[in-house]
C-alpha cells in the first residue's frame, strides 16, 4: 500500500480512536486493502478482531506488512484476526446477526478485559445479487443492520469498508435491463448504509495523489488539515 496512504491512514485511525464512534464507515477506492491494514493495526493494539468479509478481499499480506513494519511477528497478529466470509446475502446476513453475536460471546469470554472489535467488509456487496427477489433484499438487509445498531449500542466498534460495486466495465450495474434493475437497489442501499455511519470517509486514490475526504461527522485534530480534505455531508 502506498506509504502517502498509510501516512493518512494512520493519522484518521488515531482520530477514530480518540472519539470511539460506534460506526465508522470508509467506502471506495482501495478499501479492501485498507480494511486488512486497519485489522492488523487493531490487532496491533493487542485487540482481537472479529472481521466478516462478504466483498472476497481481506488479504492477510496486508497484515503482515504492518507487523513487519510495526517489528511485530506477523502470526501474532494474524492469531488475533478471526475471518468469517459470506459469498451470499442470506449468508451475510447471518454472520451479520446470529453468527457475530457467538463470535463476539467466544472471543469477548477469551479476552475478558477488552471487547474485540469487528470489522465488516463489503457490507452491501452481497446484497446487490440479481437472482435475489428486491422483495427480500431490503427486509433481509434491514434486519442485518439493526443487529449491529443493537451491538454497536452494547459498547462494540464496528468499521465498515464498502469497495466500489461498479466500474465502467461492468455491465450488470451500468448497461441494460439488469443495470437499471441493479441501479435503484445499489443506490438505496448505499443511502441507508451512509444513514447507519456515525462517521463516514471517503476514500480517494486518483492522479491527484491518496486522500480521505470526511464526509460525516467531524475531526477535532485541525492539523490533519493539511493532508485530509474534510467536510461535513448535508
Amino acid at each position: 500500500m502506498d506509504r502517502a496512504l498509510i501516512a493518512l491512514l494512520d493519522e484518521v485511525l488515531l482520530q477514530v480512536q480518540d472519539r470511539f464512534p460506534r460506526k465508522a464507515l470508509f467506502w471506495g477506492d482501495g478499501a479492501g486493502g485498507i480494511s486488512s491494514y486497519v485489522a492488523g493495526w487493531i490487532a496491533g493494539k493487542g485487540i482481537d478482531v472479529i472481521l466478516l468479509d462478504g466483498a472476497n478481499h481481506f488479504n492477510p499480506y496486508m497484515v503482515s506488512s504492518f507487523a513487519r513494519n510495526a517489528l511485530i511477528p506477523p502470526e501474532r497478529l494474524l492469531k488475533r484476526i478471526h475471518i468469517a466470509r459470506a459469498f451470499t446475502c442470506y449468508q451475510m446476513a447471518t454472520l451479520m446477526g446470529e453468527r457475530l453475536i457467538y463470535l463476539l460471546e467466544r472471543e469477548g469470554a477469551a479476552a475478558q478485559l477488552q471487547k474485540p472489535w469487528v470489522i465488516i467488509l463489503g457490507p452491501i456487496t452481497t446484497f446487490l445479487d440479481e437472482d435475489v427477489p428486491e422483495r427480500e433484499v431490503r427486509p433481509l438487509f434491514e434486519r442485518s443492520i439493526k443487529k449491529v445498531e443493537e451491538m454497536a449500542m452494547e459498547g462494540i466498534p464496528f468499521f465498515l469498508f464498502q469497495p466500489s460495486v461498479s466500474h465502467e466495465n461492468d455491465s450488470p450495474f451500468t448497461k441494460g435491463r439488469l443495470g437499471r434493475l441493479i441501479e435503484p437497489r445499489k443506490k438505496y442501499l448505499t443511502r441507508r448504509l451512509f444513514q447507519f455511519s456515525d462517521l463516514i470517509w471517503r476514500i480517494s486514490l486518483d492522479d491527484e495523489g491518496p486522500r480521505l475526504i470526511l464526509e460525516k461527522g467531524q475531526t477535532f485534530n485541525k492539523s490533519l488539515n493539511h493532508s485530509v480534505i474534510s467536510h461535513s455531508m448535508t
